[in-house]
């Protein structure tokens, strides 16, 4: 992951998320490999949220419409679980995230203060289903 993003990452993404999440995360191959992937899970908390914690795309097929289609396949599964809406949250700097989540479809709140801890800001979507 590191190299997709050129930058380290990897750390965003521990490898509980899964181990425990697997059945609700998506992963998309192609003849090259790993071409692109979704971490999401069902909010065990609030019975109405799904939550996607980190999404993926190999540098070479962005643009072409993959997280958009492993983004609506996540927001399927989470419907049939009964889920009413989808949330996520990016950096405040991603502006190329909060471009796709809007594109999407999801409100935009944020940047909030102190979101992750103090100093670390987040841009929070919510998106009904």
């Amino acid at each position: 992951m590191d190299d997709w993003w050129g930058r380290p990452i990897a750390a965003v993404l521990p490898r509980l998320f899964l181990d425990h999440f697997h059945r609700t995360s998506l992963v998309a191959e192609d003849g090259d490999g790993l071409a692109g992937f979704v971490i999401g899970f069902l909010s065990p908390s609030e019975p109405d949220d799904a939550y996607i914690h980190f999404v993926g795309v190999a540098p070479r097929l962005r643009g072409g419409g993959l997280a958009r289609s492993l983004y609506r396949r996540f927001f399927e599964l989470a419907a049939s679980e009964g889920r009413t809406r989808v949330k996520a949250i990016t950096s405040p700097a991603n502006r190329g995230s909060i471009a796709f989540h809007t594109a999407l479809g999801f409100a935009v709140a944020g940047p909030v203060p102190d979101y992750d801890g103090p100093g670390v800001d987040r841009v929070v979507f919510e998106r009904p289903l």
